[in-house]
């Protein structure tokens, strides 16, 4: 019947949440906006539903960005000592572009390791209980 029939393997939570993939099927769009959720998956049809990344991402960048920009900032403050409009020239569009460049991938990744790890396929309950 339907149950010993072949599981495809199931895609790397990595691959699929770096990129932004349905983490079951690893075809459909996680994202229907830059940072928004799709309802479910286009391909496999799998509920997203009660994927909430939350702060997480937004930690994970802050902590990526913050340990990396304060590291080159010290570096170019040691080693060239510029005027501090150079240092804002460097570091803002630097921490700009970053955190786009970081948020949907890690966001992405926050949701595959939501589906591997924790069931989220509950009835939702009323009243935030």
């Amino acid at each position: 019947g339907m149950a010993d029939a072949p599981q495809p393997p199931t895609p790397s939570m990595w691959a699929t949440g770096l990129r932004g993939r349905c983490p079951r099927c690893g075809r459909g769009k996680l994202f229907k906006g830059f940072l928004t959720i799709a309802e479910r998956c286009s391909e496999c049809g799998l509920s997203f539903v009660g994927h909430d990344a939350g702060d997480g991402p937004a930690v994970a960048a802050i902590f990526i960005l913050g340990f990396g920009v304060t590291g080159l900032a010290g570096f170019v403050e040691y080693w060239f000592v510029p005027p501090m409009w150079v240092h804002v020239a460097l570091w803002l569009p630097l921490i700009v572009f970053g955190t786009f460049a970081l948020l949907r991938p890690l966001k992405g990744l926050t949701v595959a390791l939501q589906y591997r790890y924790r069931a989220v396929d509950e009835p939702e309950r009323l009243g935030g209980l």
